[in-house]
């Protein structure tokens, strides 16, 4: 199963945060937000189809992340978590850790925002469209 975000970058991208990164529906973005990769998301977490959803709250879950930025891609692996509750109408975030909150879509992952491709990151930070595949199995 599969559900598709599509965000743009912006100037303000830094994805130099250890341990998540995110895409928000917000249109701006502060310097402060170092984890977040994309803005003026098209859809949020609770926009997510509820199939989805109680695939990924499957401990065993395997989700992967692909991220799509004017033609490159970087692919990061993460897991499902039983108390994941995709309510938030905000912002999906991918977290290196355990920790659940309304936001978190996927825990565990392989990577941050700190270890993406500095290509891509350069790209979101000229404003390119980007798109972030979520499929879970």
């Amino acid at each position: 199963m599969q559900e598709v975000v599509h965000a743009r970058g912006h100037e303000h991208v830094a994805a130099t945060h250890d341990t998540t990164f995110e895409v928000t529906t917000d249109d701006w973005l502060t310097p402060a937000g170092d984890c977040i990769v994309g803005v003026e998301a098209d859809r949020a977490p609770a926009d997510f189809d509820d199939a989805f959803v109680d695939a990924c709250r499957d401990s065993t879950a395997s989700i992967t992340l692909t991220l799509d930025v004017d033609g490159a891609t970087q692919t990061v692996r993460a897991h499902g978590h039983p108390d994941l509750t995709f309510e938030s109408d905000r912002s999906a975030v991918v977290r290196t850790s355990t920790y659940v909150d309304d936001r978190t879509v996927a825990v565990g992952a392989g990577a941050a925002a700190s270890d993406l491709d500095r290509g891509l990151v350069t790209a979101l930070a000229d404003g390119v469209d980007c798109t972030l595949t979520l499929t879970v199995e």
